[in-house]
This record gives C-alpha cells, structure tokens and sequence, in this order.
C-alpha cells in the first residue's frame, strides 16, 4: 500500500512538474522529442514532462552598439564610423529555428552592411545626409533578418570619425564659402543703393526744391554730433548767380 501511495506521488510530482510560467515579455517555444509543438506564453501553461521541453525567448526590443568601423568612402576617404541598431523579436518559432545564436547573426550582418553602405557614398553624402543613410541601412538589414522572425527597428549612426587633415581641410572650404557669400551680400547691397541713388538724384534734379530741402536735411544731421566743424552747403543757384555778379564787376572795372 505505501508503495503505491509513492507511485501516485511520484506522478502527480512528475506531472507538476510540467507547469511553467512565462512573463509578459517572455514567449516559450514546445520541443516534443526534438520536433517544434508551438508557442506558449505569456502566463501559465503546462508541457509533458519527460516528452517535452520548452525553451523561452525574450522578445522585447533590444538595443545593439556596432562597434566603430574603419572604412573607405566613395570618393577614397578613409573614416570611423559606428552605430546603435534596435530590434525585437516578431515569430520567436523562426528565430530560435532558422538561425543559430540570432543576436549575434544580426550583430554580424548589420557592421556588414554598415562597411557597405559607407563605401557606397562619398564624405559629404555621409555628413549631410545621415538620415536616408540611416533609413536605407534599416531597410537592408531588415530584409535579411525578416526570414529569421526579427524586426529591425531603427538604426542610427552616432560618430563618424574624419581624418585631421580632412578636418582641416574642410574647415578652409567652409570658410572660403562663407567669404564668398559674404562678398556676395555686399555686392549686392552696393548695386541696390547704387540704383536708389541714381533713382533719386534724377527726381531731385527733376525738381531744385527737392535738392534744397536734402541740403537742409543733411545740415541737420551733421548737427546732432557733436562736431567741431560747421559745413554751410550752399544753393547752386546762389553760387551761379554770385559767380555771374562776379564777373560783371570785373568787366566794368576793365572798361
């Protein structure tokens, strides 16, 4: 009798034996004599012990650091580049199934395609438009990895490392630009008051008052500092009209 009271405790020990928890983030794969069951999870579920075995799989979104890679751009620039790359798990059944050791798959795949990518693209390509580089490198990975039931999420280049040289290099042409639309503005500028100008004195001349009151106008503001100089401008009528009396009285002084 106390032996069968074993057997049944035994059983019923074997039998819960075959309880397991997943967590929310937590899915578990069923092996029944080496063949794929299914997926269980999340919570409690129960798998014949002995016959099956479950192995569990986080399937929360995880973060990579691709470690810095030296590379060569299009235009022959040599470079350090590295990036952050975010995946998640989406069929946990593929990834444990048709890949061996998937995060390090993924690792492998996507420095290859980072090295790739750089080499497709020359030094400014890669400085100014790091986005699309971004979008196109997520793009690539992602289609290789959909097979294995992973996600790519976002992938992101943080530091690229350029030559001192080409630092320097780059900082003269970035000057030099800088130069050139400045002198640019200033052209510009010197045409336009150039034309107002010219605009104005052909309305002035159209009308001596105008003239006058500009004269009076400029008195005024040399006024406001504190000068030590006095300039009294003139009306050129009165200089035409004193110059003319002028050389009246010479001629009669002649005679």
């Amino acid at each position: 009798m106390i032996i069968y009271y074993q057997i049944i405790g035994a059983i019923v020990l074997i039998l819960l034996s075959g309880f397991r928890i997943a967590q929310e983030y937590q899915r578990s794969i069923v092996f029944r004599l080496g063949r794929f069951q299914g997926v269980r999870g999340p919570g409690l579920f129960w798998i014949i012990p002995l016959f099956e075995r479950a192995q569990r799989i986080d399937i929360r979104t995880r973060t990579v650091d691709l470690e810095q890679q030296e590379t060569i751009t299009k235009d022959s620039v040599t470079i350090k580049v590295n990036a952050v790359l975010w995946f998640k798990i989406e069929k946990p059944a593929d990834a444990i199934i048709k890949v061996a050791e998937y995060h390090k798959a993924v690792y492998q795949f996507a420095v290859s395609a980072l090295r790739n990518i750089i080499g497709q693209h020359t030094l400014d390509e890669v400085l100014r438009e790091r986005e699309q580089i971004n979008a196109s490198l997520q793009r690539i990975v992602d289609n290789i990895t959909e097979p294995w039931g992973i996600k790519i999420e976002m992938v992101e280049m943080k530091d690229v490392e350029i030559p001192e040289g080409m630092q320097r290099a780059m900082a003269r042409e970035a000057e030099a630009i800088r130069e050139k639309r400045a002198r640019i503005v200033k052209a510009e500028a010197e045409l336009d008051a150039s034309i107002k100008l010219t605009l104005g004195g052909k309305e002035m001349e159209k009308s001596p008052i105008a003239l006058e009151l500009r004269r009076m106008q400029m008195l005024s503001e040399i006024g406001i500092d504190n000068n030590t100089t006095t300039v009294i401008l003139v009306p050129s009528d009165f200089t035409n009209a004193a110059r003319s009396f002028t050389e009246m009285i010479t001629k009669k002084k002649e005679e």
